[in-house]
Parts: C-alpha cells; structure tokens; sequence
C-alpha cells in the first residue's frame, strides 16, 4: 500500500515571495515615473528618490528602536515611498514629503504590526494627512515643462475640464507626479496581470463605475477616468494584497465601492479629489466585504443545538 505523507497546511506553495512581488510593482511603476521626469524635469526623479529613501530609513529605525527584524530587505517600504510620491506634486518641500513617508511607514504601517496588518494602504494615509495638513503647498500644480527658475502653476486638469483626451492619455498635462500619463499607467498595469501580481477585477470596477456614473449624472465619462487620480487609484491602490478584498467577487465590489464613492466627492463635495478618500473608506470595510463573499470551507456545517437541550433551556429561562 502507498504510504501517504501528512503535513499542516499550506499545501500549495509559490516561489512567489514579498520582495519579488514588490520588485514587479516596482518595475510597473517605471513608465510612470519615466513620463513624470519628461513633463516635469529631474525635480520629479530626486522627490520620488528622496521619498523611497526616507521610506526605508524610517522602516529600518523603527526596526531598530523595536528591535524587530529588518524588513527593508522585502522592499515594501520602497513602494510605498514611490506610490506616496506620485500622490504630490513636483514643487512639495523635501521636509514635508519627509513628514509623509514617516506618516505612511511608521504610523499607518508599523505601529500595526508591519506589513500585513495594516488597516489601509500606508501611502494613501501619508497622502491624506499632508493633504489635510498642508493644503497650500499640496495643490500647488505646475504647468507641464516648468522653468525651475520661473515657476508657473496652474489648475489641474480636473480642475478646469480643458486639458484635451490626447494631453490626459499621453501625460502632458500638470497634477501629481504618477497621475500625468494614463497610457504609462495601464502599461504598468497591463505588467502586473501578465505577470500574474493583480487580478483586473478591482481596477476595472473601479474604473468603470467612475465612468458610468460620470455618463448617468451629465459629466464627460472618459474626462473622469483620465484625469486625476483614478487611473493611479485603480491599478495601483485598489489593489493592495493587505487592505483590499481576497475574493475575486469581494475585489468587484470594492471596485464599485470605490467609483462611487469618488464620484460622490468629485462632483459634490469641496475636496479637489476622491480617490484617496474612497479607498481608504473601502478599506475600512474591507474585513466585512471578505465575511460576506468569502467561500463556506468543504464539508462544513453549522452546528445547532440539540432541541431537547434547547426545550429545556427555554423551560429554565
């Protein structure tokens, strides 16, 4: 007879591990960074390196201080510094930037329990919390092709509604650093499927309920998913292992969620934007999306109480 072998669980393993999933987003996140350098010159390169670097200094302290093991190596930190990057814009003062890749990684992730057991995306949260902090210095656009030494700001296309579909897809047009160019954003999206990282479930509910509702309320559809954030929101956000859905139906409703919610914002209320706030609202949720459209494991059954146990518990009540 064939002996069989028993082992606990996980059965099913991967050659798949955190610092090579975070190295693909990495590389996806490159043609981005690429238009980003072209429209608004080196400025946009040394923030975005200065934000990976002080993102990983900040995990490596905090390691230190709690005498945890380094997990710089994973390169998580890395991401969330440059994701936290392409939410700003080209003229943000290195010390405030500072001040948010501290908010993302030292409070928003670590004081959780480091990556894993994060509430919400850390770069969302350091995002929202300059924002809210200061205002001024982070809506302070620039046109595209500046001239460092005469500094010329203007309306983000959002804002004013005139940019072009041609400007909006290519990435001539101002805003934060990652949100400019819509076809380097699906091109590193378009990597993260192939390479089996994402599902496009989030992304396209995301992006499609931001368009549909567009169209249903009398606004451009293509205009909303364009310009702003929710291209960066959709690809690169909404689909964070930690803080989004596990399930494929869990991700459609997140996505959804997310539309809707950044539409709300956009056409209603005074914030300039809606994505980062609609994300971090669903990821809020997110542990009760899972309850609900997680699978009932084979086999199992809900116990119940045997009805003499149950008569004579009522009998004694």
């Amino acid at each position: 007879m064939e002996k069989l072998t028993v082992s606990p669980s996980p059965h099913i393993r991967s050659e798949a591990t955190t610092s090579k999933i975070m190295t693909h987003v990495l590389i996806a996140l490159c043609p981005a960074l690429l238009v980003s350098a072209f429209v608004f010159g080196g400025r946009a390169l040394m923030l975005t390196g200065f934000c990976i670097l002080t993102s990983m200094i900040w995990e490596r302290l905090f390691n230190l201080v709690t005498k945890r093991q380094d997990t710089t190596g994973d390169m998580s930190a890395a991401v969330t510094g440059i994701l936290l990057a392409f939410n700003l814009p080209v003229t943000l003062p290195y010390w405030i930037a500072a001040i948010g890749t501290f908010v993302s990684i030292v409070i928003a992730k670590q004081l959780f329990g480091g990556l894993g057991h994060n509430f919400a995306n850390p770069a969302i949260v350091g995002r929202i919390v300059l924002l809210l902090s200061f205002p001024a210095a982070m809506t302070n656009w620039v046109v595209p092709f500046y001239d460092p030494q005469d500094i010329v700001t203007s309306a983000t296309p959002l804002a004013n509604g005139a940019a072009e579909y041609k400007d909006l897809f290519l990435g001539l047009t101002g805003g934060c650093l990652g949100e400019v160019s819509a076809a380097a954003l699906l091109i590193g999206g378009c990597y993260l499927v192939a390479v089996g990282v994402i599902t496009p479930h989030a992304p396209i509910a995301f992006i499609a309920t931001v368009y549909v509702f567009s169209q249903l309320t009398g606004r451009d559809g293509l205009y909303q998913i364009l310009s702003g954030g929710v291209m960066l929101g959709a690809i690169f956000m909404a689909t964070d292992y930690v803080t989004t859905p596990i399930t494929s139906k869990g991700r459609l409703i997140f996505g959804i969620g997310c539309g809707l919610i950044t539409c709300v914002i956009r056409f209603w209320c005074s914030a300039p934007e809606g994505v980062s706030y609609s994300i971090l609202l669903m990821n809020i949720v997110t542990p009760y999306i899972d309850m609900f459209t997680g699978s009932k494991p084979i086999g199992a059954v809900t116990h119940k109480e045997p009805k003499e146990r149950k008569g004579k518990k009522e009998a004694a009540e």
